[in-house]
């Protein structure tokens, strides 16, 4: 399995983050191609050593790598892509990765 990780920092207005992620987005990011599961964090996001810049961590499963690059390239993931633009104030940081069970 392929991960891409998002990591959405505290947003300006967080109820209008909310609001528009719940609503809109993920909706968009739910139509990309080779997507196999889509789970988001619930409550804060800490470190060991206590509070952290991060709101929200969404993790998208795919296939592959390639599934995933290509499910971000499709006109599906574009739309996604460009939405986040529309709420994401705070910065977003996206990862990509392959998973090992261990």
């Amino acid at each position: 399995m392929a991960r891409l990780l998002v990591l959405y920092k505290t947003p300006t207005n967080p109820e209008a983050f909310d609001k528009h992620y719940h609503s809109i987005h993920i909706p968009l990011a739910k139509k990309i191609p080779g997507l196999k599961h889509y789970g988001i964090s619930n409550g804060s996001v800490a470190t060991p050593a206590g509070d952290s810049d991060i709101y929200l961590v969404a993790e998208l499963d795919f296939d592959s790598v390639a599934a995933l690059k290509l499910g971000l390239a499709s006109p599906e993931g574009q739309a996604a892509a460009g939405d986040l633009g529309n709420f994401a104030d705070g910065g977003a940081e996206l990862l990509i990765f392959d998973t090992e069970a261990v």
